[in-house]
């Protein structure tokens, strides 16, 4: 194995200057340091995070929790997975390497990322039974950042869920739509997209003077297609005379289209539906679907940003950074305004 001594052989230049060279430290010029670099990279030379961890008292390491409970998902989901890739590119890019960290062996969160001494979390999609371990980090004041729990002390970047629901109740009346249904993912007590995007639903119909008598909500136990199926089967067998339904993620909109295709029910003409994520089958659905885009490169972007601000002792926000969500309209809503004429 090439060693910096070996190296300083090669150049002539000592043992210290290549170990700063090497590391972007020091006084040197450009040259001086470009010349060892290139003479390294030909000698084959590796640089030991284990000796660079010793000598620096850093790892270089950011911990990441990503679950998935309740998606049926993996790393496919439209939104985290992007989060997830563009995450990584940023902190890599920035000298960082990612581990998950995982509560296998017993072990929390917080004690896993104790025994990987990572210099920062980001939470980017967590189990919602284990949230205490999440306020803990931020009682240790360990570095963090989320991009979908509102966990108290530690900031969030997500995206501005009511802002998206408000657009769609004002769409889907826009459109002529009266008597509308609402199918939501389930919520709990710091994960809460879908109560904001009901929120903002109901805050367009309060502006504008509307009743909410004709607006039904029905809540699923999961967020993946199945769970879509059965909860819209409880929803339109309570109030089969809606005549659009805003699905809270494409997953669930997927689950609403095959009960559609069971029962006989015509897309778009007796059923519209505006989904949420645009996931990568959306525009291929018949009719393909309306939904929201998630700005997945923007919330990673930041996240990253703040997150290495934090762990060099920068000040960052402790609160909920909102970020747009882009509306994508296809052909799965129906202008009845028009269809009357």
């Amino acid at each position: 194995m090439v060693t910096i001594y070996d190296i300083a052989k090669a150049t002539g230049y000592s043992a210290p200057t290549v170990s700063k060279a090497l590391n972007g430290t020091g006084y040197l010029s450009d040259a001086t340091r470009q010349k060892i670099i290139e003479i390294s990279r030909a000698m084959g030379y590796e640089p030991s995070s284990i000796a660079r961890s010793l000598a620096t008292k850093r790892t270089y390491l950011i911990g990441v929790i990503y679950d998935d409970t309740k998606m049926n998902r993996g790393f496919g989901h439209p939104l985290f997975a992007g989060i997830l890739d563009e995450f990584r590119e940023n902190v890599e890019n920035a000298g960082y390497d990612i581990i998950f960290l995982s509560r296998h062996n017993k072990m929390s969160y917080v004690s896993h990322s104790n025994y990987r001494s990572v210099e920062g979390v980001a939470i980017i999609n967590p189990d919602t039974a284990n949230y205490d371990e999440f306020e803990e980090f931020a009682k240790r004041k360990i570095p963090c950042v989320s991009t979908n729990a509102v966990i108290p002390g530690i900031c969030t970047i997500l995206t501005d869920n009511k802002k998206a629901g408000y657009a769609v109740a004002e769409y889907l009346f826009k459109m002529g739509h009266k008597k509308i249904g609402i199918l939501g993912g389930p919520s709990d007590k710091y994960t809460r997209a879908t109560l904001e995007r009901k929120e903002g639903f109901e805050t367009f119909l309060k502006e504008h003077n509307l009743s909410t008598e004709n607006v039904y909500f029905q809540e699923c136990e999961f967020w993946h297609a199945k769970a879509g199926y059965e909860g819209f089967a409880k929803l339109y067998k309570a109030h089969s005379d809606i005549t659009a339904v805003f699905a809270t993620s494409d997953l669930l909109a997927i689950g609403i289209t095959q009960f559609t295709r069971e029962h006989h029910i015509e897309l778009p003409t007796q059923l519209s539906i505006v989904g949420f994520d645009d996931d990568n089958i959306a525009k291929y659905m018949h009719p393909s679907l309306t939904t929201f885009r998630q700005d997945a490169k923007g919330i990673a972007d930041l996240a990253a940003e703040l997150l290495l601000q934090k762990i060099i002792g920068l000040p960052t926000p402790t609160d909920c950074i909102r970020i747009g969500a882009e509306f994508i309209m296809r052909d799965s809503v129906l202008d009845i305004t028009q269809s009357r004429i």
